[in-house]
């Protein structure tokens, strides 16, 4: 663990069955606010909005387990066992209560937080994200080609399933970032987590969300299209939705949009 006077933190939390790798910035005594990676990445997806949510915030970045620097024991994981390794790095940290900003995957452990384990969530953010999947198969297919070809066969569809073509065409260094993170992420972790996401189904928990929540999609997101974000919005009382015109990864895509819609929802 590594302390300075920057108010940074970097150390690892253990969870019980593996170490939760996290990362802390902003001021000691701002509002927490918590963020949580997708599939097949890690805790630097959200660099593009450290700047600006550490200016009013103590943000507390983590790699989900079987990501970044996170231990990655064998599969296949629950989305209750992700949310609750949330919990436990709350409950290490000392940390009561924490808005939550949440993509993809990140989403679909904010939704099981939000619904048991209310007293640790203030405001909930919900992006690029679905509460179920009804085609179960395509998740199975997945784990066997990535078991049978390795997390490099992924790079090119997710690249294309996280960025438009306009983008990809545009920023290939930020395409080539991406691809190297997904490139380090754990086989195992990422076919765990693939099962987790899988298995999930959210859609009865929604109605039990009591947070104030916003939910964010990408209108050229083809991994979450806006109808499933759609149902959720319809299925929390009170939550407020917003589109942007990205795709799946949209904090990258637009991400000065992405982090005003942000603020601009927590300062409500």
């Amino acid at each position: 663990m590594t302390r300075n006077d920057s108010d940074t933190w970097r150390g690892t939390v253990d969870v019980g069955d593996c170490l939760i790798y996290v990362a802390m910035d902003g001021p000691h005594n701002a509002p927490h606010l918590m963020l949580s990676n997708s599939l097949g990445s890690d805790l630097t997806m959200w660099e593009p909005q450290l700047a600006a949510f550490s200016e009013h915030f103590r943000v507390i970045r983590y790699d989900s387990r079987g990501h970044g620097k996170s231990g990655a024991p064998h599969g296949p994981y629950t989305m209750e066992r992700l949310g609750r390794d949330a919990v436990r790095v709350l409950d290490h940290l000392r940390i009561e209560k924490t808005n939550w900003c949440g993509l993809s995957m990140g989403g679909m452990v904010g939704q099981w937080l939000g619904a048991n384990a209310p007293s640790r969530i203030d405001k909930l953010i919900l992006s690029n994200t679905t509460s179920y999947y009804a085609d179960k198969q395509s998740w199975t297919n997945r784990i066997e080609f990535v078991r049978a070809n390795g997390i490099q066969a992924m790079a090119l569809p997710s690249m294309e399933r996280w960025f438009s073509a306009k983008f990809r065409e545009r920023e290939p260094a930020t395409i080539a970032q991406a691809t190297e993170m997904l490139l380090s992420t754990d086989l195992e972790g990422y076919v765990g987590c693939c099962a987790a996401v899988r298995d999930m189904d959210h859609r009865a928990l929604l109605s039990a969300i009591k947070a104030p929540t916003l939910i964010i999609a990408g209108l050229f997101d083809s991994a979450t299209p806006l109808e499933v974000h759609e149902f959720i919005y319809k299925q929390i009382a009170g939550a407020k939705m917003r589109s942007l015109r990205a795709s799946h990864l949209s904090n990258i895509e637009q991400p000065d949009e992405f982090s005003a819609t942000v603020l601009q929802f927590m300062s409500l």
